[in-house]
C-alpha cells in the first residue's frame, strides 16, 4: 500500500485531533465509559481523509497508545487499549475506514442527502462501536449482564452520538466541496472509490 507524504501528514493531524478530543472527557459515576469527543474525531477522519488514511490515522493512535504513549486522556499502555473501554478503541480504525468507503457513495444534496450522510455516520461509527464496545465491556467486567452493559456503555451516549454525527456532517460536507479526500491526501489513482457521486 503506497502512502503519500501529504496523506501521512494529514493522518498525523487527525490522529492529533483524536488525542486532543480525548481530553474533552466527562466521567460518569455508574460506568467506566466516559463521555468524550473521540467519536467525532473518528467520523471526521473517515469522512475527510477517506478509507485508507482514515484507517491509518486512527490506527496510529491505537498502536502508539498500546506501546505506551500517553495519548488517550493522558494515559497509555496496553492496559488502556485492552481495558474495559478497549472494544471502542480497537474498532476506531475500522469505523473510519468504513465511513471513508461508504460516505463518498452518498449523494449529499438536500435534506434527504444530509439525512443519508448522517445515517452513514451513525451506523458505521456509533452503532459499530457499540457492537464492539458493549460485548468487550461484558468480557472485561464479568459481573455485567447484557442489560447492565447496555445501560453503562450504550444508552447514556445515544443522544450525544447523534449530535456529534450531525455536527460531523455539517463539517464534512462544506470541507469536501473544496477539499476531496484525494486532494487532501495527494492520492487519486489508489482511492477506494475513484469516482464519487457526491454532489455537495
Amino acid at each position: 500500500m503506497k502512502l503519500t507524504l501529504r496523506g501521512v501528514v494529514f493522518s498525523a493531524l487527525f490522529a492529533a485531533i483524536l488525542v486532543l478530543f480525548s481530553f474533552a472527557s466527562i466521567s460518569l459515576p455508574f460506568t467506566p465509559v466516559p463521555i468524550t469527543l473521540q467519536t467525532l474525531a473518528v467520523m471526521l477522519a473517515g469522512g475527510l481523509l477517506g478509507a485508507r488514511y482514515g484507517f491509518f490515522s486512527m490506527a496510529l493512535v491505537v498502536i502508539l497508545t498500546a506501546i505506551g504513549f500517553p495519548l488517550l486522556h493522558g494515559n497509555g499502555g496496553l492496559g488502556i487499549v485492552l481495558g474495559p473501554t478497549g472494544g471502542f478503541i480497537m474498532i476506531w480504525p475500522f469505523s473510519a475506514m468504513l465511513i471513508g468507503m461508504i460516505l463518498p457513495r452518498v449523494r449529499v444534496k438536500g435534506f434527504m442527502g444530509y439525512l443519508a450522510a448522517f445515517l452513514v455516520l451513525e451506523i458505521f461509527d456509533s452503532l459499530l462501536l457499540y457492537l464492539a464496545g458493549v460485548p468487550w465491556l461484558m468480557y472485561k467486567v464479568p459481573t455485567y449482564t447484557f442489560a447492565k452493559a447496555m445501560a453503562a456503555a450504550c444508552y447514556p451516549f445515544l443522544i450525544g452520538d447523534a449530535i456529534k454525527a450531525a455536527v460531523a456532517v455539517l463539517i464534512i460536507v462544506p470541507v469536501r466541496q473544496v477539499f476531496s479526500p484525494e486532494r487532501l491526501t495527494g492520492s487519486s489513482s489508489h482511492s477506494v472509490v475513484q469516482r464519487t457521486d457526491v454532489r455537495m
